[in-house]
């Protein structure tokens, strides 16, 4: 989880409309990419699916695996970016 809060942290964890704003940033976000991309990061943020059970159950490697979410953390960071959520 801290590679997540490591590229997403706003420093602030109180609920406001701007998180609100953020999630939904983050479904559309997630929507665009392709299915594999899409699974691997929802299992491993969302599930807390560890690299090794994602690389076995989807017949990557664990590097492709590290690869796919470095490479999807730095798209929703931008993407965040655009929609103005300030990272």
């Amino acid at each position: 989880m801290s590679e997540l809060e490591n590229d997403l942290s706003s420093g602030n964890m109180d609920p406001l409309p701007e998180e609100e704003k953020a999630g939904k940033l983050i479904s559309d976000f997630l929507r665009l990419q392709k299915p594999e991309h899409r699974e691997v990061f929802i299992r491993r943020y969302w599930f807390m699916d560890s690299v090794k059970k994602i690389a076995k159950d989807c017949s990557f490697s664990e590097s492709k695996v590290y690869s796919m979410l470095f490479h999807t953390r730095g798209k929703l960071k931008k993407f965040l970016k655009q929609g103005g959520i300030d990272i």
